[in-house]
């Protein structure tokens, strides 16, 4: 894996996908043409890039002939509104081989509330999953059903790019119940990544 540019909080974030089993990408909107600037080896092992190959690119590299362009511009929609999106999009590996994906990008604020980058998570879908339907959906939907009021309260704010101190702000708690909450979340999602948490409260539909 290659990373630079990373501050303090960047770090965190990059151990969030590191050892994660989806492949995922940090960006940075800071950069011209919001470039990648970490990936995981779950990405490459997908795509059939090397990460030499991934970083200093936006994600586009991975369109090809048959790739939806109204898809490819709901994704810019979404970075351009700052929100979580989640489309289920056809992408080419490196060998050419096209693949149906459900690519996820999802801001991630400094505590100040400046936008600092965004995660991106692709997962591979079989060839008769179809969108709300999918497996995957349904799985989502029934942890997040195991959460309390409040946990999905903060999941939400989890996945919409906030950190403890924000979530603290948004909902009135202090700082250790929010993180207290997370821990929770965490363990019934079984995970130790927020890149995962934030991945499943989307395809949950939060």
């Amino acid at each position: 894996m290659i990373d630079y540019d990373l501050d303090e909080d960047g770090s965190v974030l990059l151990s969030s996908i590191v050892n994660s089993p989806i492949a995922s990408v940090i960006s940075n909107p800071r950069l011209p043409d919001n470039p990648i600037i970490a990936v995981n080896q779950a990405f490459c092992d997908l795509t059939g890039y090397g990460d030499d190959e991934i970083v200093g690119r936006n994600c586009r590299f991975l369109a090809g002939p048959a790739t939806e362009p109204w898809l490819t511009e709901r994704i810019r929609q979404g970075t351009r509104d700052r929100k979580p999106t989640l489309v289920e999009i056809l992408n080419y590996k490196r060998d050419g081989q096209p693949f149906r994906n459900a690519v996820l990008v999802a801001p991630v604020f400094l505590p100040d509330g400046e936008l600092e980058y965004f995660i991106g998570s692709q997962v591979e879908l079989d060839q008769d999953a179809v969108g709300p339907s999918s497996s995957r959906h349904h799985h989502a939907v029934e942890v997040v059903r195991t959460l309390s009021p409040r946990q999905r309260e903060v999941l939400q704010q989890i996945a919409a790019g906030y950190r403890s101190k924000q979530i603290s702000f948004n909902l009135g708690l202090s700082e250790k119940t929010v993180k207290m909450h997370r821990a929770l979340i965490l363990d019934k999602i079984g995970t130790h990544n927020i890149a995962d948490a934030i991945r499943l409260a989307v395809e949950a539909g939060l």
